[in-house]
């Protein structure tokens, strides 16, 4: 029987990794072989463990799962990147492929998509969790690397936990959805939004929505009535 791919999960969500883990654990092709909960520690062991496949969620504690990603493609260029995130914009897909992902799934199907996901990336294709097809992923991939939206200075202090919490609250979240969705506190989650608050000088929660409809964070035909 050949060798399992082994698997390394970097995501700040305990009960997510252990779902994570959970789903793998029924396909004997593959093994976790390691987890982690920020991308420090996430890296280092990427380094000692060299996995075949590092599932990175994009909003992680101390650094974007995108720069972890290219990170992780410079250094160990055997090692596949599927990036598992709640966010399904296309925005966030491109920029994912664009820095050395060859997988994307959205957290919500994970069940039912990442072992899939896992089987095509180990055997060289590309991923992705819609009908878009390969062709079109490279097409995106070679498409010249334009100016992210969210350029903004005042975003860019956010920390990539403020910048995750700032999008779900713009999005119309509320502060309980916010703390079950990240396994955080309400009160974890009011001290945040005073911070974002304060850091890009917003008033209100409409201010909010504006401010992330013009970053193209949010649709704001979703806010109109």
């Amino acid at each position: 029987m050949p060798s399992r791919k082994r698997i390394l999960i970097i995501d700040d969500h305990p009960l997510f990794r252990e779902g994570l883990k959970s789903i793998i654990a029924g396909d004997p092709n593959f093994v976790v072989a390691g987890e982690a909960g920020n991308a420090r520690s996430g890296f280092a062991m990427a380094e000692r463990i060299k996995p075949d496949v590092a599932l990175v969620d994009i909003s992680l504690p101390d650094e974007s799962g995108m720069q972890l990603t290219r990170r992780i493609r410079e250094t160990l260029p055997n090692t596949r990147v599927m990036i598992i995130s709640m966010h399904s914009k296309i925005d966030y897909i491109v920029e994912a492929f664009q820095a050395g992902a060859t997988g994307y799934v959205v957290k919500e199907s994970a069940a039912g998509r990442l072992v899939q996901g896992l089987h095509a990336v180990t055997e060289g294709e590309y991923f992705l969790d819609s009908s878009i097809s390969h062709e079109v992923v490279e097409r995106l991939m070679n498409s010249p690397v334009r100016e992210a939206r969210v350029s903004d200075s005042g975003y860019g202090r956010l920390t990539p936990r403020e910048q995750e919490i700032m999008r779900m609250l713009a999005q119309g979240l509320s502060k309980s959805e916010i703390a079950n969705r990240l396994f955080i506190s309400v009160k974890t989650v009011d001290n945040h939004r005073s911070n974002i608050m304060k850091k890009l000088d917003l008033h209100s929660s409409m201010d909010l929505v504006r401010y992330a409809a013009k970053l193209g964070l949010i649709d704001i035909d979703l806010w109109k009535g």
